[in-house]
C-alpha cells in the first residue's frame, strides 16, 4: 500500500539538518511530492538527500490558491501505489497548511498517512512561552481591521480568562510591530505576553513576561516569522 508521508520542512534556511537521519532516511527513495511552494521545495529535497536527480522530481503544488476541485487529483500517484510526499513552505505541513486537505482525502481513501518528526513553529513557542500547555487554541490570523482586532484580542483575553486557556495566534510579518504594540496597550497588566520569533534560527528571539513587566525597547520583529502567545491569569473566586 502506498504512503503519504508528511515532510516537515526548516523554519528557515538553516544550513543543520531539520529532521532526525531516521526520519531523512524514511524519503529519500521518494520521486513524487506535493508541494506548497516548488522553488522552496527543491531546496529542501536537495538537503534531504533524495536520491533521485532533483530535475527529474515530480512535483505538485498545493496552496491557498488551489482549487478544491483539483485536490483529489493529487492523490493519483498514491492510488498507482507510488509514495508520496507532502511538504510545506516552512514547519510541519497540514497545521495551518493547506496541506491539510489532502490528508483528509488520503485517509477518506484508505491512503496510510505517515507524520514525521520535525520542527513546529506553533508547539516550540508554546514550550518556551510558560504559557498553560494543558490546554490552549491556535487561532491563525487576527482580523487585519484595527477595530476588529481589538475585539478579537478582547474575546480571546477573556477567553484565556475564563477557561484557563492560552491563546496562540500570527499575524502577516509586516504588521508584527504594529500588532506588538497594540498587545502590550491593550491587554491586561498581569496578562502573559510572549512572542517567538525566527525560531531554531541564529536571530531567534523569544520574550515572555506579564505585559506589566515587559522590556521597555521592545524587539523589532518587523517582516520576521514570529508567533504570539497570550496566558490570561484565571479570575479569582468572590468571596
Amino acid at each position: 500500500m502506498a504512503t503519504l508521508f508528511l515532510i516537515p520542512a526548516p523554519l528557515g534556511d538553516a544550513d543543520t539538518p531539520w529532521l532526525p537521519e531516521p526520519e531523512r532516511l524514511r524519503v529519500r527513495h521518494l520521486t513524487h511530492f506535493v508541494v506548497e511552494a516548488e522553488k522552496t521545495a527543491r531546496k529542501h529535497l536537495k538537503a534531504l538527500g533524495v536520491t533521485t536527480p532533483i530535475r527529474e522530481l515530480s512535483l505538485q503544488t498545493l496552496n491557498e490558491h488551489t482549487p478544491p476541485q483539483d485536490v483529489a487529483a493529487l492523490l493519483m500517484p498514491l492510488l498507482a501505489g507510488q509514495d508520496v510526499g507532502l511538504i510545506s513552505e516552512a514547519g510541519c505541513p497540514a497545521v495551518a497548511d493547506p496541506g491539510a486537505q489532502l490528508v483528509a482525502l488520503a485517509h477518506e481513501k484508505g491512503i496510510a498517512v505517515m507524520p514525521l518528526i520535525g520542527p513546529s513553529s506553533i508547539l516550540l513557542a508554546l514550550m518556551a512561552s510558560g504559557a498553560n500547555g494543558q490546554r490552549f487554541a491556535f487561532h491563525g490570523y487576527l482580523p487585519v481591521d484595527a477595530g476588529e482586532r481589538a475585539q478579537a484580542l478582547k474575546r480571546l483575553e477573556a477567553r484565556s480568562r475564563e477557561q484557563d486557556e492560552t491563546q496562540v495566534f500570527i499575524e502577516t510579518p509586516y504588521r508584527n510591530d504594529a500588532l506588538l504594540t497594540q498587545l502590550r496597550a491593550q491587554l491586561a497588566p498581569d496578562t502573559r505576553l510572549a512572542v517567538a520569533c525566527d525560531l531554531t534560527l541564529p536571530t531567534q528571539t523569544i520574550i515572555s513576561r506579564r505585559v506589566r513587566d515587559w522590556p521597555a525597547q521592545a524587539p523589532t520583529l518587523h517582516k520576521r516569522p514570529t508567533i504570539f502567545v497570550l496566558h490570561a491569569m484565571p479570575a479569582r473566586p468572590s468571596r
